[in-house]
């Protein structure tokens, strides 16, 4: 789990989410010489569901929010190695400065899977029926109305969710869901309960392996 690919400003409320260019070059070479594969979210599923081949080692790489650098900085890297992302998108940064509809087509061309990570990005638990229903819904149809791509997937906004916030995303239609809790992704959890592995900006490579291990 990434979410900015740069160095953080000396105001950035959160700097473990930025992890530098250098750093995640440095990871990306450390999957492939470790023999690792990149993988969609939905090829994962696909062998959890129906026995669908995997690469070996596969590993999904999430990028949340959508930031520039997923387009500027991720996607070069990725492409170096024959691989793809998988953008959970956050409806309202589609926009410049962060990732514009072109762009994000661009990702889309090189293979990257887009899933939906609400339209504003609020915690679910706290948001009324309408809100809820508008976040989860409304923004796997306004991603597929733009991009034409099945948003199957949903990512909780800051890991945040409860039984309701989990049938409002079964209810949506989408396949499963991803969230922060720290752990390798496994049917056996809850299609619906995906854990994740977050990397953070003072990780380095050394930390990222240790974390993969």
């Amino acid at each position: 789990m990434y979410h900015v690919i740069g160095s953080p400003s000396a105001s950035a409320p959160y700097p473990e989410l930025f992890v530098s260019k250098t750093d995640f070059g440095g990871q990306m070479q450390w999957l492939a010489t470790h023999g690792y594969h990149a993988a969609s979210l939905r090829r994962v599923y696909d062998f959890w569901t129906k026995g669908y081949a995997l690469p070996p080692k596969p590993v999904v790489l999430s990028f949340d929010d959508g930031c520039l650098d997923d387009y500027t900085a991720a996607m070069p890297v990725l492409r170096s190695h024959r691989w793809a992302g998988v953008l959970n998108l956050e409806v309202n940064n589609i926009k410049p400065g962060d990732l514009t509809e072109a762009q994000i087509r661009g990702l889309i061309g090189a293979g990257w899977e887009v899933d939906a990570h609400t339209i504003t990005h609020p915690d679910l638990r706290a948001v009324g029926d309408a809100q809820l229903q508008r976040e989860v819904a409304g923004s796997r149809a306004e991603i597929r109305r733009r991009f034409g791509v099945p948003v199957d997937f949903f990512c909780y906004p800051a890991g945040m969710y409860d039984e309701r916030v989990v049938a409002a995303v079964r209810a949506a239609g989408y396949l499963a869901a991803t969230t922060v809790n720290f752990g390798l992704a496994s049917p056996s959890n809850g299609l619906f309960t995906l854990n994740r592995v977050r990397i953070n900006g003072s990780d380095g490579v050394a930390g990222f392996a240790s974390k993969l291990r």
